[in-house]
């Protein structure tokens, strides 16, 4: 399994929405593009995909932008992989009908598939945006109130 660089920049952009952004101050999409080096055209398709999942929300206007929709401590890596890459699964018959052939049941791999797929959720599902932005302010020298 791979996460792809829409995945990757789902979790940055909204780290960097924890750190520059709040309820009553919004940040603009050419800001974010701007600080993570992304073209404004596919970050709109990132935010798309982040607010339908209410990981983010957009605040119309002048001094609109984007914030969070919850607080950093609350939202998962996992889900925003998952709102930005679909399910994690790491074989495709762990969340459809096999196209392989072989009845789930026979399957000599699948235990193999669905521990992997257990890790993945639980590793992404304990990081929150809280860690991720606290463990960049400590990288980046910022003191933590």
């Amino acid at each position: 399994m791979r996460i792809s660089t829409k995945g990757k920049y789902a979790l940055e952009v909204v780290a960097d929405l924890a750190l520059h952004s709040d309820a009553k101050h919004p940040e603009s999409l050419k800001n974010i593009a701007l600080r993570r080096n992304l073209s404004e055209k596919y970050l709109e398709r990132i935010m798309k995909m982040l607010k339908d999942s209410g990981i983010v929300r957009s605040v119309r206007g002048a001094r609109g932008g984007y914030c969070l929709g919850r607080p950093p401590e609350t939202l998962t890596a996992y889900e925003i992989l998952k709102a930005s890459e679909g399910e994690l699964a790491p074989v495709e018959c762990l969340i459809r009908d096999a196209s392989c052939g072989i009845a789930c049941g026979k399957c000599p791999t699948q235990n193999i598939w669905r521990n992997m797929w257990e890790v993945i959720k639980e590793v992404s599902g304990r990081v929150t945006v809280g860690d991720i932005i606290r463990e960049t302010k400590r990288k980046e020298g910022i003191k933590t109130g």
